[in-house]
C-alpha cells in the first residue's frame, strides 16, 4: 500500500483570494485518511525560517553546562531539555519504555501569563515564563517564529471549523488563552554523546497532545508516521512546506473521523555518526480551562463516543508526565494499543 501525505493550500484562508471550500474539503480528506499535511501557502517569510535556524545552531552550539542553566524541572514545559532526558512513548503509556531513553535535545518557549492581559490569573507552570539563553538575537528570532507559527495555526483553525462543518468560531472558543509551546529539538549531537549500538531512539512514537501541530524541519530523513497499513513510513517536508499534524483533542473531538497520527524519529546513522537533524514543532493545545468533548455531529448513527470529556489542562498534564517525568499515562489505551500493533 502507497503512503503519500497531501499536499493542501491555504492561501484562500491566508490571503481572502481562492475557493475555501475547496481547502476544506482538501484539509477534510487529508485528516480523514493521514492525519500528516503538507501545508503550503501559509505566507511564513523564509527570513522567518532562516532565522529560526541560525537561532537554533547558536544555542545547541553552546557547551553543554551553558545550556543546563536553562534547564526547568520536568513540570515545567519550558526551557532546556538535555539528551536521554525525556521518552515520548511513556506519554502513550507504553510502559516498556521503560527509560528515558529518547537522545535528542530540545528548548522550549511557551505563551506564559503575560502573553493573555485580559485573561488574569492563569495557572502556573502552565503559563510560566519562559527562561532565555545570554545568545545574542536568539529571543529576537525566535519570537518571531512563535508568532508567525501561531499565525498559520490559528488560521488552520478557521479550515478545520470549515471541513467540520462547525460556526466559523468555533475555535476561537477554546483558544482565547492556548497552551502553546515552540519545541525546538536537535539531534545532531557530539560523538560519544550517545550510544550508537543497538536501537536508536531519536524521538519515541507519540501522539501530539493538542488541537494542531505546525512543524518546521529539515529536509532530512527521520521523521516518520504510522500508516492505515500498520507500518512506519518516511516523511519530510516538500520545498516550502510546514507539516501540520493533527493532535489528541482534535482526535477526541472528532471521536477519531479525524486522527491523531502516530509518528517518531529515527534519525540515520552514516559511518557511526547521527547525521544532522534539526525541527521545531509549534503546539496550539487550546485553553487550560477548555473542556473537551466529543462533537455530537461527529458521532454517527449507531456509534457511541469514544471519549469522556476531559479539559485540555488535566489532558496535556496526563501525557507530560509521561514524557518529562517518566510516569506512564494510564488514560491512553487507545494510542498504547496502536503502538504496540505496530512494533509486532
Amino acid at each position: 500500500m502507497s503512503f503519500e501525505v497531501p499536499v493542501v493550500d491555504i492561501a484562500p484562508y491566508v490571503t481572502g483570494v481562492g475557493d475555501r471550500s475547496a481547502t476544506a474539503a482538501a484539509m477534510d480528506a487529508a485528516c480523514r485518511t493521514v492525519g500528516f499535511v503538507q501545508v503550503v501557502g501559509h505566507g511564513v517569510p523564509r527570513t522567518a525560517s532562516d532565522g529560526l535556524a541560525a537561532a537554533m545552531d547558536a544555542f545547541f552550539g553552546l557547551p553543554a553546562h551553558a545550556k543546563a542553566a536553562v534547564r526547568t524541572p520536568p513540570e515545567v514545559n519550558r526551557g532546556y531539555s538535555p539528551p536521554k532526558s525525556e521518552s515520548l512513548s511513556l506519554s502513550l503509556g507504553v510502559a516498556s519504555a521503560t527509560r528515558m531513553n529518547d537522545f535528542f535535545e530540545a528548548f522550549n518557549v511557551g505563551a506564559s501569563q503575560e502573553t493573555y492581559p485580559g485573561s488574569p490569573g492563569l495557572p502556573l507552570p502552565d503559563y510560566a515564563p519562559n527562561t532565555w539563553p545570554d545568545v545574542p538575537g536568539f529571543q529576537d528570532a525566535v519570537d518571531t517564529w512563535f508568532g508567525e507559527a501561531a499565525r498559520v495555526a490559528r488560521t488552520l483553525t478557521r479550515v478545520f471549523a470549515d471541513a467540520l462543518d462547525l460556526p466559523a468560531d468555533f475555535f476561537d472558543a477554546i483558544t482565547g488563552h492556548s497552551l502553546d509551546v515552540l519545541r525546538m529539538n536537535n539531534y545532531a549531537l557530539p560523538p560519544g554523546t550517545v550510544d550508537l549500538d543497538g536501537e536508536l531512539t531519536g524521538m519515541g512514537e507519540h501522539t501530539d497532545y493538542g488541537i494542531v501541530t505546525v512543524l518546521w524541519a529539515d529536509q532530512v530523513p527521520g521523521l516518520q508516521v504510522l500508516g492505515a497499513d500498520g507500518g512506519w513510513h518516511d516523511v519530510s517536508p516538500v520545498d516550502g512546506a510546514l507539516l501540520v499534524n493533527l493532535g489528541d483533542v482534535t482526535a477526541r473531538l472528532t471521536n477519531e473521523r479525524w486522527t491523531s497520527t502516530l509518528h517518531r524519529v529515527k534519525p540515520p546513522v552514516v559511518d557511526g555518526t547521527i547525521r544532522r537533524r534539526r525541527s521545531a514543532a509549534f503546539f496550539h493545545d487550546g485553553d487550560v480551562d477548555a473542556v473537551i468533548s466529543v462533537l455530537p455531529s461527529c458521532v454517527g448513527p449507531g456509534e457511541e463516543p469514544r471519549y469522556l470529556p476531559v479539559t485540555v489542562g488535566e489532558h496535556v498534564a496526563a501525557k507530560l508526565r509521561g514524557s518529562r517525568a517518566g510516569v506512564v499515562n494510564t488514560a491512553a489505551e487507545r494510542d498504547a494499543a496502536r503502538v504496540l500493533a505496530a512494533r509486532g
